[in-house]
Order: structure tokens, then sequence, then C-alpha cells
């Protein structure tokens, strides 16, 4: 029996896909990237905005056609759409066989098992169970890199999220479990390791009392083998003087640091239901450069919320402007059911929300590509990705580069290099958000 495994939505779902495969290969089953061999497909779904439901809602109506027409025997559903839509998946799409919620991913292997055998069965537990540990994961990036979930759900209730009620409260992941996972992540050939969570600041709070990532930072900077640690989604006003000083001072911890911040109109912000002001962003954000002048800061807006005046924009476009953010992305407002936001009054029209978009990443872009240019003539040790068909170069990633969201360094050479290799590159020009370099000697000569 083949399994066609599709996984959407964000990465922090992509850990869980990795923990389903890895218990579906000790049950014996093979997988397929192809849906003419499939016998199984399993579909792990996002909804956490308006594409993203979409996207899961095609997918699951696309995989039933094939069951309709006799090409696959099973369906399931995983995931934060199954969780939150189960009762309308099992009406409308009578095609799924079972729906595992975002905290059954265990009994994955027992949900296709007794579709197999004509049963179907849903797998629930309560919301705020325990996380899924100790569980072996197939690595689905690459081999080189990966992402360690240390946390499930979230308590910061923002006014626009849906994922409390599809994810639970804050959960850590115990450390024990984490530097576990860890070191086999690394022996299985992992050099990076991004750390991701619906927040990744509070970790350990639950568990110990007091913030711990930056004692997991340590713990993790102790494997051997292990190159990069990444950091992604930093609450700002969770940054403790401890995590900066953590992050300057460990060498493995990469000066990279991923902090949603939404919006900058204190107004705003209160509608949101975020915990900062705007002049406490533009402090934390100066404290980060102060103390780790290198560090890459990369963040998340949303446009078009609820009773965003123009004059609320243009104070984001100021600061936006003034701060430079060196990686950032704009959303949007979705609005979501059963979210406070979605029955605020002054909702904004799409047009105009995706002008505003629209005209963020335009300023945007003007900073990055200035940024990149900056980077000329610097020395970067950065990790390859690949080699670029038929030509003598190679992709690969900088310190200032997560996976799948930033930009690319291009290496110029016939030199024989292999994915997941380490090394010094001189940048000697830029293209829009990507960088050119040569593999860096210490004879080189280099005039910009």
């Amino acid at each position: 029996m083949k399994i066609l495994f599709i996984s959407l939505g964000c990465d922090k779902n992509l850990v869980d896909s990795e923990m389903m495969l890895g218990m579906l290969s000790e049950k014996g089953f093979s997988f397929t990237d192809d849906e003419n061999e499939a016998d199984i497909v399993v579909v792990n779904t996002c909804c956490f905005i308006g594409d993203a439901k979409e996207e899961s809602i095609h997918t699951l109506l696309q995989m039933g056609e094939l069951k309709d027409q006799g090409r696959i025997k099973v369906l399931i559903a995983a995931g934060c759409l199954a969780q939150r839509y189960r009762e309308e998946i099992q009406k409308e799409i009578s095609q799924v066989d079972a729906i595992v919620g975002t905290t059954a991913i265990a009994d994955i292997a027992a949900a296709v098992e007794e579709a197999l055998a004509g049963k179907s069965l849903n797998h629930y537990k309560d919301i705020n169970a325990a996380p899924v540990t100790g569980k072996k994961r197939v690595v689905t990036t690459g081999g080189h890199f990966a992402y360690l979930k240390i946390a499930e759900g979230c308590d910061k209730r923002c006014t626009y999220c849906i994922i409390p009620k599809v994810r639970g409260s804050y959960r850590s992941v115990p450390m024990e479990s984490l530097t576990e996972e860890a070191r086999r992540l690394v022996e299985g050939g992992v050099k990076e390791l991004i750390l991701v969570a619906q927040e990744t600041t509070l970790y350990g709070v639950d568990l110990y009392g007091k913030k711990s990532l930056p004692e997991l930072l340590r713990r993790l900077s102790q494997i051997s083998g292990l190159y990069w640690i990444r950091i992604l989604y930093c609450y700002p006003e969770e940054i403790t003087d401890e995590l900066i000083e953590t992050i300057a001072s460990e060498p493995k911890v990469c000066h990279y640091l991923d902090i949603p911040i939404q919006h900058a109109s204190d107004v705003i912000l209160r509608r949101m239901g975020r915990k900062t002001s705007r002049e406490e962003l533009q402090s934390m954000i100066k404290r980060l450069r102060k103390k780790i002048p290198d560090i890459c800061l990369r963040t998340t807006l949303i446009s078009g919320f609820p009773g965003e005046t123009q004059e609320d924009f243009e104070e984001l476009y100021r600061f936006v402007n003034e701060m430079e953010f060196d990686r950032l992305g704009v959303f949007p407002y979705s609005r979501e059911e059963d979210t406070p936001a979605s029955s605020m009054p002054d909702q904004i029209e799409e047009s105009v929300k995706e002008k505003r978009r629209d005209e963020l990443m335009e300023l945007q872009q003007a900073i990055a590509f200035e940024k990149a240019e900056d980077s000329v003539g610097q020395i970067l040790t950065v990790m390859v990705e690949g080699k670029v068909a038929d030509e003598d170069a190679y992709v690969a990633r900088t310190y200032r580069d997560a996976p799948n969201v930033d930009g690319y360094l291009f290496i110029n050479t016939s030199a024989p290099l292999m994915t997941g290799d380490f090394v010094k590159v001189l940048v000697t020009g830029s293209n829009e958000y990507d960088l050119i370099g040569e593999i860096y000697h210490e004879q080189n000569e280099f005039t910009q």
C-alpha cells in the first residue's frame, strides 16, 4: 500500500506531517509523490487564513474525485481544517474516510488501517492534550535542515487569529524531549535546526515557571555536528535581555530573528489585541541592533485590519521606512469566523487591503534591494542548498536567509560542492533580493 501525503500550511504543520510519515513508515507503508500510484491519500490541512482554507478544501475535493474514480482506496483529512470543520467535512465531503484532529496525530496509522478495513472512525483528543513527542520523523526538507517544534498552541488571543481554537493553549515540549529529538535529527544529517512554535519566546513558562528559550538554545548548542540554530516567531514583548545575550554569545545561534509585529499604529495594535506599542517596538529593535549589530530582522504585517484609517496606514508606512527591516512580508487581513475581529465594525474593502499591501511591499523592496547591494564585498559563511542545472553555480543560504521565505546566494564555481556543505563566500554582486558570490580564498582581492 502506497501513501500520498500532502502537507499544507505552515512549518509547524510540516513537523506534524513528518511525525505522521514516521509512524506510517514503521507500520510498513511506503510513500509516493504520484497520485497515480497512490492507494491512500492523507491531507494535512490548514485553515489559518482564507486562502489556506480554500487550498485545503480544494485539495480534499480533488482527492475525493480520485476516490470516486476508483483510483485511490482511502482518503484521510488531518490537521487544522479537519479539527475546526470536522462536522462540515463529514457532511460535505463524503469521500473522506476518517478525520484526525490536531492533537491525535499519533493515531494516524490506526486511522488508515481502520479505513482500509472499512471502518470510518474519527480520531480526536482534548485540544489541550500534551504535545506528541518521541516519534520517529521522516524529514522532508532535504535532510540538511529541519524544523524543531518546541511548543504547541497559543495563549495570546490576538483578535484576528483562530489558532487557539484549533491548536489549544500554549504547551511547551519538555526540554529533554527536544534535545533528544534534535540529536536524532543531527545524527541523520541535519546541520541547521529551525525552532518554531506559534510563539517561541514563551517556551518553558508552563513547564518550568520561567522563559526557558535561552537555556534550550544553550543545550542545543552543545550538540556535536549541529552548525546553525535559527529562531522564528518571537513575540516582541517577550524578548528578554537574557535571550538577546544568548543569541549574541552562542556561536551556533544565527544572528537572525523573526518578530511578527503585525502593525505600528497604537490604535490598530490595541484592536488586534497585541501587547506592544509603537514606541516599545522601536525601542526593542534598537536594543537588538545595538547588542547584535549584524542581526537580521524579519517581520510580518497585516494590511487593512478593521478600522485601519489612512492615517493608521501612513503611520505603519513611516515605521517600516524608519526601521528598515531586513526581511518583511505583508498579508491583507483575512476575516476569520469565530474571531473577535470578524465582527468588528469598519471592515476594509479587499481592494484597499491589497493596495496598502502593495505599497508596503514596494517600499520594502527598495529597502531590501539596497541592503543586498550593501552586502557586496562582505565575506559570509553559507550553507549550500543545491546545484544550478547546467551551470557552474550553486544555490546557497546565508545566516540571514530562512528556507522558503527569504532570498538565496548564488555561488559561481566549478568546484564540487554538496548540499549541506558550509563554505566561505565573497559577495561580488546582487540581483534584487538575491546575492551573487564566489568561493573565498585568503589571497582573493576584491574591489567594489
